[in-house]
């Protein structure tokens, strides 16, 4: 990545010299850096209020009954994975916060739910067909709720940053059926890794 951003730093001042454009660039690195911080700034504080709601969710036991709401399916899904409650759970937090859109948030819960299924392995050096399926589910999430597309939308002056639920949920709804789909034929019947 960071022989990437050298390159298109330099071809950057490369062409700024060539079309003798080199304070434009400067002046565009300068501005573009401080939106950069600007937009993080409004991530950050997104990611904090919906990781609060979680919270919230979580101490109010909102999340617990979300979990046993999703343990039949995520129970079709990782059949091998009916009598392991706490891997199971972890599962789910993940899935919930997906659901929500919150991708940051989620990202230490699908580790918590890794070492889990890990765990689970014997401490296996190879992933099993659990670990495979998980990370298809974590990386195609069904969103229904894009928290973090939505505060893009509305910094980049959206009128309305959520007229793009539909579209939302089908292409989530989709992705996350065909990775599955996926996930499941890529492993003969009855192997584990």
């Amino acid at each position: 990545m960071g022989n990437f951003f050298f390159l298109a730093a330099a071809l950057s001042l490369v062409f700024g010299i060539i079309s003798g454009n080199i304070s434009a660039v400067s002046a565009a690195a300068l501005e573009e850096s401080t939106h950069a911080v600007e937009l993080s700034i409004k991530l950050l504080g997104s990611l904090c209020f919906w990781s609060g709601i979680m919270e919230v969710a979580r101490r109010s036991g909102l999340v617990n009954a979300l979990c046993e709401a999703l343990r039949p399916i995520l129970g079709l899904i990782f059949p091998g994975l009916k009598n392991e409650t706490k891997a199971l759970g972890a599962i789910s937090m993940n899935v919930s916060a997906n659901l929500l859109g919150l991708g940051n948030a989620a990202t230490p819960l699908g580790i918590s739910a890794m070492k889990e299924l890990h765990k689970i392995s014997g401490n296996s050096s190879s992933a099993t067909k659990e670990m495979v399926l998980f990370v298809v589910m974590n990386t195609a999430s069904l969103q229904l709720l894009p928290t973090t597309v939505a505060t893009l939308r509305l910094e980049a002056g959206a009128e309305r940053p959520l007229d793009i639920l539909p579209a939302v949920w089908l292409v989530s709804a989709l992705s996350l059926f065909i990775g599955i789909a996926a996930a499941k034929l890529s492993f003969p019947k009855g192997e584990n890794s």
